[in-house]
C-alpha cells in the first residue's frame, strides 16, 4: 500500500471513529446521517402512547396529547442540517395536502442555538405547522426505543399516540411519507 493510500485509509478510519450516534450529533463538527431505514411497527407490537409537551419556536405551548385522534407526523430537524433543509419542502407540501382533521404535523427542533433561528428557517421555507424547541432533546427521550439517533428523523404516531413508524434519516420520497400516513389512517377503519 502506498503512503498516499495509507493516509487516505487512516483519514477514513478517523472520520468513521469521530462519528457520533446520539441525537446531539458531533457538536461543532459535521452532520452525522441516519441510515434512511424505514421501520414500521405492527399495530399489535406498539408500546404505550407517547406523552410530551413543550414550547414551540414561536413561544407557544404544545402538548402532543391534544392531538390524539389524529395521525401525527413528528419531524426532528435543525436549520444547519443539509438533509433537513432538503426534505423540508416535501414535508410542507405533504402537510398542505392532508386533511388537517385527520393528520397533524409537528417539528422538533433539537439543535438551533436560539428559537429565533429556528423560526426564521421555518418562515423562509413556508412551514405553517408548529415545531417544539428542544435543544436538550428531552422530547425525544419520551419516544423510548424509537428515539432517533440522528437528524433528520420522522416519526409517525397513530391515532392513540403510539409510535407506528420511524424514518431514521432523510425521508426517501414523498410517496413513502404519504403511504405511511395513509396506512396509519387506514388502521382505524
Amino acid at each position: 500500500m502506498t503512503r498516499v493510500a495509507r493516509a487516505v485509509a487512516l483519514f477514513a478510519a478517523l472520520v468513521l471513529m469521530a462519528g457520533c450516534s446520539d441525537i446531539g450529533g458531533t457538536g461543532d463538527l459535521d452532520y452525522v446521517p441516519g441510515d434512511g431505514q424505514v421501520i414500521e411497527v405492527a399495530k399489535a407490537d406498539r408500546e404505550d402512547p407517547v406523552d410530551f409537551a413543550g414550547t414551540t419556536v414561536q413561544g407557544e405551548a404544545l402538548d402532543v396529547t391534544d392531538l390524539r385522534g389524529k395521525v401525527v407526523v413528528l419531524n426532528v430537524w435543525w436549520s444547519g442540517c443539509g438533509p433537513c433543509r432538503t426534505e423540508m419542502p416535501m414535508l410542507v407540501d405533504t402537510e398542505a395536502e392532508v386533511d388537517a382533521d385527520e393528520v397533524a404535523f409537528v417539528g422538533i427542533n433539537i439543535r438551533d442555538l436560539a428559537p429565533e433561528n429556528a423560526a426564521a428557517f421555518e418562515r423562509d421555507r413556508g412551514v405553517k405547522y408548529p415545531s417544539l424547541y428542544d435543544p436538550g432533546s428531552e422530547t425525544l427521550l419520551r419516544l423510548g426505543k424509537y428515539a432517533p439517533h440522528a437528524t433528520p428523523a420522522t416519526i409517525l404516531l397513530d391515532q392513540q399516540g403510539r409510535v407506528a413508524a420511524l424514518i431514521n434519516g432523510p425521508i426517501p420520497s414523498k410517496s413513502t411519507l404519504s403511504t405511511l400516513i395513509d396506512d396509519t389512517l387506514a388502521e382505524s377503519d
